[in-house]
């Protein structure tokens, strides 16, 4: 998540209205004041790290710097849902109060908030869930496709054959053809008649 100085083009959002995330069993309705373990001098203080290991210049833009704090200042101690506190921390990247390094900042922080949060899951969905909400906060995922990856990847990880499933990052999808004794999951890829064996973790469905 390298970034050009401040004030470089971001990938934006596509605009569209997404309702998924928004019901009530949605962990991205889970309410809280999910910023305040944050103050301004914390968030300069991951900044700094950030550019000390990517070999950049430490510092605070003027205007947008000093905006940037008024409002976290104001704001990061509120209760939020957590869909709205991740979109925060994407905006605050998007006006880039620093002058490298501003999406690994927030990002940063949309990391410890999902390893926090999401501490239940088994180790290779959580670290898929922190991995999505970091990149929806640095621009890299839209926030439709960063609430479907979550979403899925909370469900219980329970098949029957006849599912569609795909493995955690969608590089491969199939169907479930039956569910062995130890409770692994033979499946068949899309691309192949080869039957595969993994854990119910290691997948989930489309």
């Amino acid at each position: 998540m390298n970034e050009t100085p401040a004030g470089s083009s971001q990938a934006p959002d596509d605009g569209r209205r997404d309702r998924r995330g928004e019901g009530d069993g949605s962990p991205f309705q889970t309410r809280a004041a999910f910023l305040q373990n944050w103050n301004w001098e914390s968030v300069i203080r991951i900044n700094r790290g950030a550019c000390e290991r990517g070999g950049a210049q430490h510092g605070i833009g003027s205007e947008a710097g000093r905006a940037c704090e008024e409002s976290w200042q104001l704001e990061y101690g509120q209760e939020s849902t957590l869909l709205e506190a991740l979109h925060e921390l994407r905006s605050y990247h998007r006006r880039a109060p620093f002058l490298f390094f501003n999406g690994n900042t927030f990002s940063a922080i949309a990391r410890q908030l999902a390893e926090a949060l999401f501490h239940e899951l088994p180790a290779t969905r959580r670290r898929e869930v922190i991995s999505a909400v970091a990149h929806y906060v640095a621009g890299v995922l839209d926030r439709e496709s960063m609430i479907s990856m979550v979403d899925s990847l909370c469900e219980s990880a329970s098949f029957c054959p006849g599912d569609q499933v795909q493995t955690l990052r969608g590089s491969t999808s199939g169907i479930v053809v039956r569910i062995l004794e130890d409770g692994r999951v033979a499946w068949r890829s899309d691309y192949g008649s080869l039957e595969l064996i993994g854990l119910p973790e290691s997948l989930r469905k489309i």
